[in-house]
């Protein structure tokens, strides 16, 4: 499915997602490095150049590609009170065919965790894969100490589906995660 990248927008009661800007990078690196010490437990190992300008601008070439080609939905959290960068979020590994599904993933900057920012966009880009998407299923994998991200999930329909061992390298180490989906049409735990 191709989109307008260019107008293409998510809204939630307090935010606007949209495709990160070449405009967005010292926003977005000053958030990133501010809060890097909240951030690195959670993330593969930042690279030498991570907050660079041409790093930056990579990222915003492949968001616009990744868009275009309809594999990927990477979009910033935008508080539209202020028009303050809050995080980002990616719906990734759009595959289509038989699976009709794809992996999201976020992040957060410190001073806007457990507000509620990442529950209302979880729940708005989910809304979007399976209304406008036509997904059926959306996982989601955190590290097993990772309850905050655990809980948000949980709070947008996401189940528990088991562990995978090694799944990602975080902060230097392979390290194992939980698994979570929703599905379009859930019926897990449901009786007849």
């Amino acid at each position: 499915m191709l989109l307008n990248k260019r107008k293409f927008r998510l809204e939630t009661e307090r935010m606007t997602l949209r495709l990160p800007l070449h405009g967005d990078y010292r926003a977005w690196s000053s958030l990133r490095f501010s809060c890097r010490e909240f951030l690195t437990p959670w993330e593969p190992t930042w690279a030498d150049d991570h907050l660079s300008r041409k790093a930056f601008t990579n990222r915003v070439y492949w968001a616009n590609r990744s868009m275009s080609q309809g594999t990927a939905l990477p979009l910033f959290l935008i508080r539209r009170s202020d028009d303050m960068l809050l995080g980002a979020i990616t719906l990734d590994n759009v595959r289509r065919g038989p699976a009709q599904m794809g992996t999201i993933g976020y992040w957060i900057g410190e001073p806007f965790a457990r507000q509620g920012y990442m529950t209302e966009a979880i729940a708005s880009v989910v809304h979007h894969a399976f209304t406008r998407m036509d997904l059926s299923r959306i996982e989601a994998a955190c590290l097993p100490e990772n309850k905050p991200s655990h809980g948000v999930l949980e709070k947008c329909g996401f189940k528990y589906e088991g562990v995978a061992q090694s799944y990602l390298q975080i902060d230097g180490r392979w390290r194992n995660h939980v698994l979570f989906a929703a599905l379009r049409h859930d019926r897990r735990g449901k009786t007849a």
